[in-house]
């Protein structure tokens, strides 16, 4: 954890403000951004004793084409792939300078490169985005650098020079090994793609997850085992297998496939449960499994209520001060994201998390983690006392649906299976 010292971040604050105002060409003078820091640093309602670790994550919002089941902000690349891409790395630089004083001297612990499809990305662009962000930042010496990845971008040459630059983890976006299945949800590459994918991956990177997904349109059991299997055979660290859902707001939303129903999705889950076990990894989050000491430490940070400074279009902040915790959104189209980043003001919408949303804003996220979380995790993250939520704690524990004592409090495996119901209980606690 790291300590709370408000006068050296306040002086630092200001002295960050006042020597780099010049670089924001034609935008804002930082110094103001130092006063929203200030701002954030007086008394309020919460009393955090320290300050959660720190991630970044960094959106990229191009891909080279949407898939139906996509409702994340991403944009369909023009002309076969053609994206500003030297402009989009000037408004990153310059919306990371404008939030450096929200979160001055504090240390960086993972790094999230997300998107859309940031392995379109060139080489020379990847590199300078990590230098700029190791210029502005402290990164802690055992940074997790993590790059999502289309298969249907890999180049062996590319990765490589990835890897050079930085990049020490890889997300693979395999969903299926079955070209029908691929087809019907709209992936740009085939099977054999998804298997070369996994091939440079192992030949460069030596911690990277596979993401799949099951409960796919007329997909059998046979078919999900076949998927899960084959992936098994590459003996990745991590595996994240997502059930298909029909988000609003998509294509699939809109035009509905042939889904399998209820029973057969709880075969597909069963047998998921099964095969990873058998083969060594730990089932730690709702969607996520690893080998001994492959846990995603992005995603850790998020589930135990870390915070985060996201960057890029449509990203998102969650930043917390010694009497508040702060969330941000940024401007979410790509034009409009970086025509604000060069007024110094890439930030389209920020606010406190009232203290009455907080206790379901923790829940919501550490009722994911299926070994729980430490009781004292309550009061670190939120600044509040346990007895916040202990009359809703009562009434889940009543129900079955957790389990608690001094150590732990975990969903139980009736909880796990009614998971939307179990964190629901926490609104307006």
């Amino acid at each position: 954890m790291i300590p709370i010292k408000i006068v050296g971040a306040t002086s630092k604050v200001t002295g960050t403000a006042s020597t780099a105002a010049g670089t924001v060409a034609g935008g804002a003078d930082l110094g103001d951004a130092a006063g929203v820091a200030l701002k954030y640093l007086k008394s309020g309602a919460l009393n955090l004793t320290a300050l959660p670790p720190l991630s970044l994550y960094i959106h990229f919002p191009w891909c080279v084409r949407k898939c139906p089941y996509c409702d994340f902000n991403s944009h369909e690349a023009k002309d076969g792939g053609a994206f500003p891409e030297q402009e989009y790395l000037d408004a990153l630089r310059l919306d990371l300078e404008m939030a450096l004083p929200l979160i001055w001297g504090r240390k960086i612990y993972t790094i999230f490169i997300g998107g859309g499809t940031p392995s379109l990305m060139s080489a020379a662009g990847l590199d300078r985005l990590l230098s700029d962000v190791r210029t502005l930042l402290p990164l802690d010496a055992d940074t997790e650098i993590t790059m999502e990845a289309n298969p249907g971008t890999f180049e062996a040459e590319k990765f490589r020079s990835y890897r050079a630059s930085g990049i020490n983890r890889l997300s693979i976006g395999i969903q299926s090994f079955n070209d029908r299945h691929l087809k019907a949800l709209g992936r740009i590459h085939d099977d054999g793609e998804a298997r070369r994918a996994v091939e440079i991956a192992l030949d460069n990177f030596d911690n990277f997850n596979l993401d799949l997904m099951y409960a796919l349109p007329s997909q059998t059991l046979a078919e999900a085992r076949e998927d899960i299997e084959t992936a098994l055979a590459f003996k990745p660290p991590h595996l994240s297998l997502y059930h298909l859902t029909m988000e609003p707001n998509t294509l699939f939303a809109k035009y509905p496939p042939a889904l399998p129903d209820d029973d057969a999705s709880a075969d597909m889950q069963d047998m998921i449960a099964e095969l990873t076990a058998a083969n060594g990894y730990q089932h730690y989050e709702v969607s996520a499994y690893a080998k001994e000491g492959k846990r995603a430490r992005h995603n850790l940070n998020y589930w135990e209520f870390g915070d985060y400074l996201g960057i890029g279009a449509g990203a998102h902040s969650k930043l917390s001060f010694p009497h508040r915790v702060l969330r941000q959104a940024r401007y979410k189209q790509p034009r409009a994201y970086m025509d604000q980043a060069r007024l110094g003001a890439p930030v389209q919408e920020e606010h406190e998390i009232a203290r009455e949303d907080m206790g379901f804003e923790f829940m919501l996220n550490t009722l994911r983690l299926r070994g729980g979380f430490d009781p004292n995790l309550f009061a670190e993250r939120t600044g509040m006392s346990m007895n916040a939520i202990e009359k809703t704690l009562n009434a889940a524990e009543a129900k079955g649906l957790i389990y608690r004592d001094y150590k732990v409090i975990r969903p139980t495996e009736l909880g796990q299976r009614f998971l939307n119901d179990l964190q629901e209980m926490f609104l307006g606690t």
